[in-house]
């Protein structure tokens, strides 16, 4: 099968607590300039493109920020950038994509991207995403396993066979998936070596994911079946009606741990970062000689370790270190960068406040 049946489903409906106060409900994280000039879901098109053209892709939003996506990838045709009508998780996300691919070709396969990753080396990304759907071309399921730089909680993970080491040439079958594990867990899995750190990215026919649902998520599945082809002038209508009725539900539990046709490749280095929080984009920026980064003009007496964005200003820093420092016009953010996972809770308490402004 020629790469022209290929396509691609980047999941873009994330509000991306962890990075308020930037990221808003109507400035979520996926389209912001978080490391470069480009937005991160600009940059996950940018690197699809030797694989999947835009006019290939297909994106699955919510009504908040789908104006914005519309406007900063004008290259992607406007009616595949589509709000869901309801939060559902992953499950119901890809089965809806599915179900639309399989309508316009029979014979799609597509890949599932986050749209809120960093990627250092495109080139092997591209490498290791065109083997997989190879295998995806045969009605297996395709993962990529990206091999840990550390025993880390914030992350489920892929068990590869004993012995596994990182790859980039090698299809091998996976074991089990398994859940964001705890610390001692963690520490297991990164000693062991042949776990690997599940990325949310997947490759399969639009008809295998449809016949995995059937089996293994058959209530949405029926739901899904309810829609008619893309192109029929009430799919939006229906859509609306049926998709809200699925359930909320990722498609590593809906599918991943249950079928036995999954293989992937344990990844070599590819510098991939799913910027899961403020402390991820630390590590993402170049340091200074006391060790803080940021976006902002950092002048620092006695400081390290810290994290800053505050637009334009000069920010001087005495005696502090391992902050998050993040200002904007309506809000500042200041927390210790071991806390940074918990950034999200502050929008948790505003929405208990009811200040709609600031979310």
């Amino acid at each position: 099968m020629s790469e022209g049946k290929y396509y691609g489903l980047i999941l873009a409906g994330g509000r991306g607590t962890r990075f308020w106060p930037r990221s808003r409900k109507r400035r979520a994280k996926q389209v912001l300039q978080v490391t470069g000039e480009r937005t991160l879901i600009q940059a996950t098109i940018d690197r699809l493109r030797p694989l999947i053209p835009p006019e290939r892709i297909w994106i699955l939003t919510n009504d908040f920020v789908r104006e914005e996506i519309v406007r900063q990838l004008p290259e992607v045709p406007e009616a595949q950038i589509i709000s869901e009508p309801a939060q559902r998780n992953t499950a119901p996300a890809i089965a809806l994509a599915a179900h639309i691919l399989e309508s316009i070709d029979p014979d799609a396969v597509f890949g599932v991207f986050p749209s809120d990753a960093v990627i250092g080396m495109p080139e092997r990304f591209v490498e290791a995403a065109r083997r997989v759907f190879a295998e995806a071309e045969k009605g297996l399921i395709g993962v990529l396993g990206i091999q840990p730089r550390r025993a880390d909680t914030a992350f489920g993970y892929i068990e590869f066979p004993e012995g596994t080491a990182a790859d980039a040439g090698k299809i091998i079958p996976v074991l089990e998936f398994q859940e964001k594990p705890r610390p001692e867990v963690a520490e297991k899995y990164f000693a062991a070596g042949n776990y690997f750190w599940n990325a949310g990215m997947f490759f399969w026919k639009a008809s295998t994911v449809l016949d995995a649902m059937r089996m293994y998520e058959p209530a949405t599945a029926d739901l899904i079946a309810q829609l008619p082809a893309f192109s029929d002038p009430g799919f939006m209508a229906k859509l609306e009606e049926v998709f809200p009725q699925c359930r909320n539900v990722s498609v590593d539990y809906a599918i991943l741990e249950h079928a036995k046709n999954v293989v992937g490749i344990a990844c070599e280095e590819f510098g991939w970062n799913d910027v899961g929080s403020w402390d991820a984009v630390y590590d993402l920026l170049p340091e200074d000689a006391e060790k803080n980064a940021g976006r902002s003009e950092i002048l620092s007496l006695g400081s390290t370790g810290n994290y800053v964005d505050c637009g334009k200003k000069l920010v001087a820093l005495v005696d502090v270190k391992d902050l998050i420092i993040v200002d904007t016009p309506d809000a500042l953010l200041i927390a210790d960068r071991k806390s940074a996972q918990k950034i999200g809770e502050v929008v948790k308490a505003l929405e208990e406040k009811k200040r709609e402004e600031l979310l």
